[in-house]
């Protein structure tokens, strides 16, 4: 299959317009099987997904070594690996420092068994290290040594965005974005357009709210992080950061303007491909077939207007009262 590529300007590198994202093989969504999560990359990536999507605090490094271990076997295959670091440190701004860097993307070259890495990001990093010149410094001493071939920032806020946007080493930043959170749209998505910083779209389907199949009677284990989220109604990303029943009242809404021809998953992924200033979208996939449907949201044709409006009112309606003003 044929997947549209992007391009990450400051990198000079291509990646998939949709990816894979990796933290359900870490084991936060239940139980985990690396098998599985092997065959499930290797449908992604036949399927056009070029770019895959971990961290190194993934199950403690588990989901990067289950790439690995891809990447071992397949070791033609065009991956483009985006990982992350710093939640190793406690995210405390005093962690973020040459050394640990030094040992957290050796740690991250062993699980992956790569030489250098693709694309580092910063793990949605405290406020203070935006500022902080010797962390972005160590970054591109990172480069100089060969550790790394470019880096970005993995951010809670739109303001983040905009301030890693204006590092001019910053090659990407990962921002959640999808139909019911919308506000990258407004100032992210130009500002990095203009600057050539690529932007990827993380937790597109809002922790499986936009598969469409969750209702008041879904029931998560106790092993899954969605359960905690569901009980206690934390603000974050898990459900777009709404509680479990509010957010089933957007979906329900949204599902009213979901073409027939399209399951709410391609129709959310859609929504976010048709964004100008996207670089790609890196959904997660609990099995082979979902990674293949995920991949085949960016050969459908772009949402018509009408769509994108009703949307637009949909979050004005339910959503940016709640949400807007705290990303």
């Amino acid at each position: 299959m044929c997947v549209e590529m992007r391009e990450l300007p400051r990198m000079g590198a291509e990646v998939g317009v949709v990816g894979l994202g990796t933290w359900q093989f870490s084991g936060a969504r239940g139980p985990a099987d690396d098998d599985r999560a092997v065959a499930t990359i290797t449908a992604a990536v036949d399927a056009g997904a070029t770019l895959v999507d971990t961290a190194d605090v993934y199950g403690d490094g588990r989901s990067e070594r289950v790439i690995g271990r891809y990447l071992t076997d397949h070791p033609l295959a065009d991956v483009f690996v985006a990982t992350k670091m710093g939640q190793r440190g406690g995210n405390a701004p005093a962690s973020y420092h040459l050394d640990n860097f030094r040992a957290w993307t050796d740690r991250s070259r062993a699980n992956l068994g790569m030489d250098v890495l693709d694309l580092v990001h910063l793990h949605c990093p405290p406020p203070a290290v935006y500022d902080d010149d010797a962390v972005f410094d160590a970054l591109n001493l990172l480069i100089d040594e060969k550790r790394i071939t470019g880096y970005g920032v993995s951010v809670d806020t739109c303001d983040q965005a905009l301030r890693a946007i204006a590092r001019p080493g910053v090659a990407s930043v990962e921002i959640v974005l999808n139909p019911l959170r919308p506000k990258p749209i407004e100032h992210v998505l130009p500002a990095a357009l203009a600057a050539g910083v690529g932007v990827i779209a993380r937790a597109p389907l809002a922790s499986g709210l936009l598969s469409g199949g969750y209702d008041e009677l879904t029931a998560f284990g106790d092993d899954d992080h969605r359960c905690v989220a569901r009980r206690d109604e934390l603000p974050g990303e898990t459900f777009a950061g709404l509680d479990f029943h509010g957010a089933l009242t957007a979906v329900r809404k949204l599902s009213a303007v979901v073409p027939p021809e399209l399951t709410m998953t391609q129709f959310a992924l859609r929504w976010i491909i048709d964004q100008p200033g996207v670089t790609a979208v890196i959904p997660g996939a609990s099995s082979p077939q979902q990674a293949r449907c995920n991949a085949a949201a960016a050969s459908l044709r772009p949402l018509h207007v009408e769509a994108q409006m009703m949307i637009a009112e949909i979050y004005d309606e339910l959503i940016r009262p709640q949400l807007h003003h705290r990303w």
